[in-house]
């Protein structure tokens, strides 16, 4: 990674909650915390909550949060996890918004790194 890092660079800047019903999840989630959702341009079914930096989307199968941790560099990121026996797949741009990849690390738990553009 670049020697000057920011402040979200290790931290959580985004989730993803995966639903087998996404309307009934964002009922339970709108409900415990409060938390209104935007549907995002292109996905129908991939609902975002600003309040709580995230979003719900389809489970296909998956269960449990999918959490991304910010970098400055990502593809730097995906080399380290790389070096350190963790599996990463090659970034991929979101226009207009940065750059993500899925990674697992050496214990199989996914998670995702996230460079902001910009």
């Amino acid at each position: 990674m670049s020697e000057t890092t920011s402040e979200a660079t290790g931290k959580v800047v985004w989730f993803e909650l995966p639903a087998d019903d996404t309307s009934r999840a964002r009922c339970f989630y709108g409900e415990l915390f409060g938390w209104q959702f935007q549907t995002f341009e292109g996905a129908d079914d991939y609902s975002l909550t600003y309040e709580g930096r995230g979003a719900i989307q389809p489970g296909n199968g998956l269960k449990g949060a999918l959490v991304y941790f910010g970098t400055d560099d990502v593809d730097a990121a995906v080399g380290r996890v790389r070096e350190l026996g963790g599996e990463a797949a090659d970034a991929e741009e979101i226009p207009g918004f940065g750059r993500y990849a899925q990674c697992s690390d050496t214990e199989g738990n996914p998670f995702g790194l996230y460079q902001a553009a910009p």
